[in-house]
């Protein structure tokens, strides 16, 4: 009797351990594991590159880090002077989810557009830094789009909208043309911090969410629209200071965006960022890997640790 009792307690105590073990390695598996984009303290790991401008040429301390924040500042400024610029993450992604908050702050800088009032954006699946021409004011990318309120009494102003440098999408079963496409988000007056999030799975979707409302998605983000689409029909293309690679890009019409960088926009109007930090959706999807995590969507064997 006792025999019997002490192998039915070892097989309790081996099934629960067991269990315990796999329910800890599927936690494990489990855990997000967030790459913080931004260090807090300088722009390492990023790159700037302004239109008419050598690389990392940071004219009139456009970006700069404050207060654990990358401020987008006009404060050496006379007039904008056409001075678009975007700070590019050195490193490309594919599959991810991509975080951060942001805040528009002050009046916009003396010359710049009045379409830019309260208006930046980050850009998604965009070319390098180092392959944009040297005039040009915006890289081929899809960019998530961020406007602020104008008050109260000027309307409804939607953020997280999509626009297409470059580029195309298609939303439902056609392929729209459209510079920007509006979202259904709430307006944000004032200076008030908005969290945002993109969800992108390569060439095949993007989703974006405000507030954590999902308030906009589109699929198969391609080159083709935009200024390229001006480019094709021959109509004042260098405008764009798409000089030295226009017949490439012309020659990637309708290719599928499936990667590409992350960058931060300036163009004109005060703003801060923080809090930026991305999921990488790519990795190991082999199981029996040191490095296999369950949310992965994209794999890549490759990066299997044994």
């Amino acid at each position: 009797m006792r025999s019997s009792i002490s192998i039915l307690l070892i097989a309790s105590v081996t099934i629960f351990i067991l269990t315990h073990c796999a329910t800890a390695k599927l936690e494990k598996s489990n855990a997000e594991e967030w790459l913080d984009l931004f260090n807090g303290s300088d722009l390492s790991g990023w790159t700037i590159k302004m239109a008419g401008r050598d690389l990392n040429y940071n004219y009139r301390n456009t970006f700069v880090v404050e207060d654990g924040m990358i401020r987008i500042k006009y404060d050496e400024y006379e007039t904008f002077d056409d001075a678009f610029g975007h700070l590019y993450y050195n490193t490309p992604f594919s599959h991810y989810k991509l975080e951060f908050d942001y805040r528009f702050h002050g009046e916009q800088t003396e010359g710049g557009a009045s379409w830019n009032v309260r208006n930046s954006g980050v850009m998604l699946h965009s070319q390098s830094a180092e392959s944009n021409d040297y005039k040009q004011g915006f890289p081929v990318s899809i960019e998530l789009q961020m406007l602020g309120g104008l008050g109260e009494e000027e309307g409804e102003r939607t953020t997280g909208n999509v626009c297409t440098p470059g580029t195309a999408v298609m939303t439902g079963d056609t392929i729209n043309y459209n510079h920007c496409i509006n979202s259904t988000s709430k307006t944000y007056h004032g200076d008030q911090w908005v969290h945002a999030e993109a969800v992108v799975h390569g060439g095949d979707e993007m989703t974006f969410l405000i507030e954590g409302d999902t308030v906009l998605q589109f699929q198969k983000p391609q080159v083709g629209g935009g200024f390229i689409s001006t480019l094709m029909h021959g109509r004042d293309w260098e405008q764009f200071g798409i000089l030295n690679s226009k017949e490439e890009w012309l020659e990637k019409a309708g290719l599928i965006l499936n990667e590409g960088y992350i960058a931060l926009q300036a163009e004109s109007h005060p703003v801060d960022f923080k809090n930026i930090r991305l999921l990488n959706l790519c990795g190991c999807m082999d199981p029996r890997a040191k490095n296999y995590k369950s949310y992965f969507i994209k794999d890549d064997r490759s990066a299997c640790l044994y």
